[in-house]
């Protein structure tokens, strides 16, 4: 079997829903690829070693940052966007903490492919680290844990702290999406909100977060993106063999 055989045999299409923020989508696929380089370590020869990937970016999704107003036209985005990347690959995410509140509806759909959850990926990380305590930073909906939450039912694993103050965080979140992560107003601003938190390891459950994460600090951040590409890659050098995700699968209920 030459390369190109066995490139195309072993290698699953993996799918990112973006749009939420501007640049989520590009900074997953950025680790998807930096991930599957790793695993293959010095087997991987470039080109067709890749992964396979289909991004569709929807900016209408940029609406759940406030899911409590917006939730009936976010979902018809959501629900539209989830059955056209569905059927074009194997196994797929979205690439925002927030839009995973639609994990069980998302199954309801009885889509092809994997629905790879955030929240499911940081429920594995949680059983595999043993950690027992960690500090969760994202945008409102997700971080008040109440019914907008996709990791609302986190705390039943593991304890969580939250900022005191949420605003500050959202407001640095909302300039991440205006201003663009090279802004030199944004790291300050972040790395006074990482400081103010107890915790010692800190769940980065947004996806701009990661993007201004290169700061000076003693805290442990864990960027979900990072999880999500690894759980992504993982099917993808499985191959074809991913499973058509059910409910039961999913830790939260919308």
């Amino acid at each position: 079997m030459d390369r190109t055989d066995r490139a195309e045999s072993r290698r699953a299409t993996i799918g990112i829903i973006a749009g939420s923020g501007p640049e989520a989508g590009i900074d997953l696929w950025a680790k998807i690829l930096r991930r599957n380089a790793a695993v293959l370590g010095p087997a991987f020869r470039g080109d067709l070693d890749a992964p396979r990937v289909v991004i569709k970016s929807e900016p209408e999704l940029g609406l759940s940052m406030d899911l409590g107003k917006n939730e009936a036209p976010v979902w018809d985005a959501m629900a539209r966007t989830a059955m056209w990347i569905a059927g074009e690959c194997d196994a797929w995410a979205v690439a925002c903490n927030t839009l995973n509140w639609f994990t069980p509806r998302i199954a309801s759909l009885g889509l092809p492919g994997e629905f790879i959850s955030f929240p499911g990926v940081v429920a594995n990380w949680v059983a595999a680290s043993g950690i027992r305590k960690l500090g969760l930073l994202g945008a409102a909906p997700v971080t008040e844990l109440g019914q907008w939450s996709a990791y609302r039912h986190l705390s039943q694993l593991v304890e969580v702290e939250t900022p005191a103050d949420l605003q500050p965080l959202q407001e640095l979140i909302y300039d991440v999406k205006r201003l663009g992560s090279s802004d030199q107003s944004l790291r300050p601003r972040f790395s006074e909100i990482v400081n103010e938190m107890q915790s010692d390891t800190l769940l980065l459950a947004c996806t701009e977060l990661p993007l201004i994460a290169d700061i000076s600090t003693s805290k442990t951040l864990v960027d979900v993106t990072d999880l999500v590409a690894d759980a992504l890659v993982a099917r993808s050098l499985a191959g074809r063999d991913c499973a058509v995700m059910k409910p039961a699968q999913q830790e939260n209920d919308a």
